[in-house]
């Protein structure tokens, strides 16, 4: 083509991209929307980004898991979130742009992912069955639909020709010249007449002015044209807006449903009435909880106490249809117990500190609290169990949580004489929904993750070579005693405080063995003893405190334990996993 003959407006396609763009982006809301109320007539942990999430928590190696833990602490979950639905949306928007020409594949891309979140639900542990993989596949459906529907809007539109208008319209002959015969192209000013069969050098400009290329089609006696490159932008925005809202509004009802399901949980708990414990704590000693400002609590607040599991959505079980089913080697018969079968029991009361295996030396992850229940081991005796060493069959209890967790506790040390518990009560309250409303496990002494099951629903009675739960499939350890432990709250790292007496001072703990010393060191100095805190009870951490002469300069502060059995807290350091960090914990200060 010379190059007068070349289109002056030339089709632009990025606005056509951006556009599948955004088609790809409201395809994928409309998925997720779409799946919300589905997945609230099967279950909140079927819809897709639960699924998917905790499909990528089972799959995360331990030392990720750690990294998550120790950056983003128990925001973890939401950081898992997010980055799902960040990846969720820049995948859309690559479909999107590529269903402008490919709007099949597009489709088909949005049904893929729909596949892949049905089967991250069907392979969950909690899995409910096939109904499990229909908010992942309804609403990657109607994405697909969607994407298919908006992507057809930006095709070029076809206009209808006139009864009897050829296919290149010649210029309207000059006053004076004679009309060209039908069929024959009519010269251009100035322009030899072409050679017959010849299209005239200006009818392709011509042509191009009546078809409307880059703005309206037609000519000026009205004339439409052929199919033109434009599309129409002004019904995309029109479909693109309608689609948004829709999808907001049904997402919408998804969210409202699932809040009338949790209602009812919130309802069932507000009115538990916790008895009166036949057997209550003792009040902890006078001074247990020492006044220096910056130290931890004695008795964390259920607010403020940890939470680490592998739960993306809190389960907000509904007390009144909860059972918790005991069954396996040792026991007579299964037995089943409703959460009335439980408050109707004799309940005891006990302060017992919890810790984390994913706590690192110095971390943040172990509390206190004053937990109600009733015995364990009293219950597995009245279904006949014994521990091993009475002759029972059964060295593992292996606990069931509602989300599918499995957690593996030795017989032994549940029917050793501790005060291992179901807990139904949590510092004077019932459970908080996030600490396992309506009952948990608390075994003294034990990591959470061989002890400390939230949201119970099973109690199965097995060994240690027949079965590997949840976190021993992935490496960690299967018996984990709680190591011994201490940590300096006050002074922080990296203060400044004045030269003079600086209060030192912070927590130790092991677990059912107890602390019987605490020592402090300056730098390279020799360990100096802190004081103690009274101790409430063996199973509580301990409160410590040493009143240091600082001087000007910049130091480092070391502290270390040692327990009732007379084992000092190891300087050797250890990652969290298999069975929990060792170390000690230290902080550099500089002294004004």
């Amino acid at each position: 083509m010379r190059e007068e003959e070349k289109d002056p407006r030339p089709y632009r396609s990025l606005p056509r991209v951006a556009c599948g763009a955004l088609s790809g982006a409201l395809a994928g809301f409309a998925s997720l929307a779409v799946a919300e109320p589905v997945a609230a007539a099967v279950r909140p942990q079927a819809g897709p980004v639960v699924a998917v999430g905790g499909a990528a928590i089972d799959m995360t190696p331990a030392p990720v898991k750690d990294w998550a833990i120790r950056h983003f602490g128990t925001d973890d979950k939401l950081v898992l979130e997010l980055g799902i639905l960040a990846v969720l949306g820049l995948l859309a928007l690559a479909l999107g742009a590529a269903a402008v020409r490919f709007r099949r594949t597009g489709a088909a891309g949005v049904l893929l992912f729909g596949a892949v979140g049905a089967t991250a639900a069907l392979g969950r542990p909690d899995s409910a069955g096939p109904a499990d993989a229909l908010p992942s596949l309804v609403g990657a459906a109607a994405g697909a639909l969607l994407l298919y529907v908006l992507t057809g809007r930006l095709t070029a539109v076809r206009q209808p020709e006139a009864a009897g208008l050829p296919r290149r319209a010649g210029k309207p002959p000059a006053s004076g010249e004679p009309a060209p015969e039908v069929g024959e192209p009519a010269p251009a000013s100035g322009e030899p007449a072409p050679e017959a069969g010849e299209p005239a050098p200006g009818a392709a400009r011509e042509a191009d002015r009546v078809s409307g290329v880059g703005g309206s089609a037609g000519s000026a006696d009205g004339d439409a044209s052929i199919e033109t490159p434009g599309w129409d932008r002004r019904g995309f925005v029109i479909a693109a807006a309608s689609a948004a809202a829709a999808s907001a509004a049904v997402g919408a009802v998804g969210r409202s449903l699932n809040g009338s399901r949790g209602r009812n949980a919130v309802a069932s708990r507000e009115r538990v009435v916790l008895p009166r414990p036949g057997s209550p704590a003792r009040r902890p000693p006078r001074g247990a909880g020492l006044r220096v400002a910056g130290v931890s609590p004695f008795v964390t607040p259920n607010t403020d106490f940890y939470r680490v599991d592998t739960a993306l959505v809190v389960p907000e079980v509904d007390a009144t249809d909860w059972r918790l089913r005991v069954r396996g080697k040792g026991v007579r018969r299964p037995v089943t117990y409703s959460f009335d079968d439980l408050l109707r029991r004799e309940l005891v009361e006990r302060d017992i500190t919890l810790t984390c295996v994913s706590n690192e030396v110095g971390g943040p992850y172990v509390g206190n609290a004053r937990w109600t229940g009733v015995r364990l081991a009293d219950l597995l005796a009245e279904c006949g169990v014994k521990p091993p060493s009475r002759g029972g069959p059964a060295d593992q209890l292996v606990s069931r949580s509602v989300d599918g967790m499995t957690i593996g506790t030795p017989v032994e040390d549940v029917m050793d004489g501790r005060d291992a518990l179901l807990a139904l009560g949590m510092n004077g309250e019932p459970l908080p929904f996030a600490h396992g409303f309506p009952v948990r496990m608390v075994v003294p002494g034990l990591y959470g993750y061989v002890s400390a099951c939230k949201w119970i629903q099973e109690l199965e009675l097995t060994t240690f070579d027949a079965y590997d739960p949840y976190w021993v499939r992935r490496g960690w350890a299967r018996r984990a005693p709680v190591k011994t432990q201490s940590r300096i709250d006050t002074p922080k790292p990296f203060a400044r405080p004045r030269a003079g007496t600086v209060m030192v001072a912070g927590v130790a703990w092991a677990q059912h063995r107890g602390i019987d010393r605490v020592e402090i060191r300056v730098d390279d100095g020799p360990w100096q003893e802190a004081r103690l805190a009274p101790e409430d009870t063996r199973d509580t951490w301990r409160q410590w405190s040493f009143p240091w002469q600082a001087a000007p300069g910049t130091h480092t502060l070391t502290v270390r334990a040692t327990d009732r059995e007379g084992r000092v807290q190891t300087d050797e350091r250890t990652r969290t996993a298999p069975d929990g960090a060792s170390g000690r914990h230290s902080v550099v200060v500089t002294v004004e």
